[in-house]
């Protein structure tokens, strides 16, 4: 499966190099255009591209937003997304502080999956941060859990399998309004590794 990653910040490079080391090929979409990722698609090799967002999401199967959560709306026209996996792994953030933005009860996926009424969103690899990401997979002892929520149940599991290959155990919290809000900036889940035996026993309770 091509993964389209949309964002190549610290978090979207660290995830495109653990998906080619996992057998994946990505296709990476970044905000100074294709042209400035020639450095990174020269380190991963052969199953790494460019593209611009639109070109990017169009030669995807699967697509993962990794950009700020301000830039989600209108970044991609909408019909190249149409029945496709949409991970979104954004945060929503207030200004400079850093604090979980208001966003009135709504959860943030809840708003992507509005601006992109033809996805199947899967909130996802939103709670970790990318020095773990990138060292967690491949360590030893027990897989850290990645979270998977979303209202279609294939589509999670499309995810859940990418998640286990990362090396990480696929822990689902349910459907994309409160399993997303379990994972997002201020809920319980975000930016705390946990093993999958101890998600699963938070979850149960």
């Amino acid at each position: 499966m091509r993964t389209g990653i949309i964002g190549t910040g610290r978090i979207g490079t660290v995830l495109a190099r653990i998906l080619v080391a996992a057998g994946h090929e990505v296709v990476l979409a970044g905000a100074r255009g294709p042209h400035a990722l020639g450095p990174l698609v020269a380190e991963l090799g052969p199953a790494a591209s460019a593209a611009h967002p639109a070109k990017a999401a169009g030669q995807a199967e699967l697509l993962v937003l990794m950009v700020p959560f301000d830039s989600v709306r209108g970044l991609l026209p909408p019909h190249v997304v149409q029945d496709k996996v949409l991970v979104d792994a954004t945060n929503a953030f207030t200004g400079t502080a850093g604090a979980p933005a208001n966003l009135g009860g709504r959860g943030s996926s809840d708003l992507v999956a509005e601006w992109y009424p033809g996805a199947q969103v899967v909130k996802s690899l939103n709670t970790m941060h990318f020095e773990t990401l990138a060292v967690a997979g491949t360590a030893s002892g027990e897989r850290l859990a990645h979270y998977t929520a979303g209202d279609d149940g294939k589509s999670k599991e499309i995810v859940a399998g990418i998640i286990t290959d990362l090396g990480f155990a696929p822990v689902d919290t349910g459907p994309l309004h409160s399993g997303g809000i379990l994972q997002q900036p201020g809920g319980p889940l975000f930016n705390r590794p946990l093993t999958e035996a101890q998600a699963l026993a938070w979850i149960s309770h």
